[in-house]
């Protein structure tokens, strides 16, 4: 499968796997964030999930889909170096190592933490980054001797004209619904009970 074969194939997990489960966390007060879990050979999902801080503040997006991926039935799952792990944005510090020490190779991410906090409004990424690791944005090393993380919009931004724009055009469609969404989430966060709304 081609670059570009699997750039859409992310976008269609983000949009139809991904997205339908963060529609319904948000309504419940839950951070936008999601992710999933691809077979690398076929790219199928294994298993997307979103974010539920308001069960537990633990459970991000990525650290809950590999909760619930280690909940399935072994048989069920795939090796984690023979799995893609997807997240929709770009994993914080807590998810960072959570990805680490479940032994996966690789991550992609849609949206950066530049845009968790200028777009969604979410600064917690950054801040813990540069108050704990003291460490700028874009800081972490994203190769490395555990993984290799990608920037979907950086993959695409490397296409040819023509692939390039169709691309940026579904992902402007993607990051319209999550402004929705973080409209939704910033308008109800008073209300629920997550630390670092």
């Amino acid at each position: 499968m081609s670059d570009i074969s699997l750039i859409d194939r992310l976008l269609d997990v983000i949009e139809q796997d991904i997205v339908p489960k963060t529609v319904e966390g948000v309504a419940k007060g839950n951070k936008l964030f999601g992710a999933a879990i691809l077979r690398k050979d076929d790219h199928g999902l294994v298993i997307a999930e979103t974010n539920n801080e308001i069960e537990n503040p633990l459970w991000h997006g990525e650290v809950h889909c590999l909760k619930r991926f280690y909940e399935m039935p072994k048989a069920e799952r795939v090796d984690t170096k023979d799995a893609i792990f997807l997240a929709t944005h770009e994993p914080c510090s807590l998810c960072l190592s959570a990805i680490t020490w479940t032994g996966f190779d690789n991550f992609y991410f849609l949206f950066s933490h530049e845009d968790s906090r200028d777009s969604f409004a979410i600064p917690h990424d950054l801040r813990i980054l540069k108050e704990v690791f003291r460490l700028e944005p874009g800081g972490y090393r994203a190769e490395n001797a555990y993984w290799k993380s990608r920037s979907i919009r950086k993959l695409v931004r490397e296409l040819p004209e023509d692939e390039r724009q169709r691309l940026e055009a579904r992902i402007k469609a993607v990051a319209d619904t999550y402004d929705r969404l973080s409209s939704t989430y910033q308008s109800g966060k008073a209300e629920n009970d997550i630390p670092l709304n």
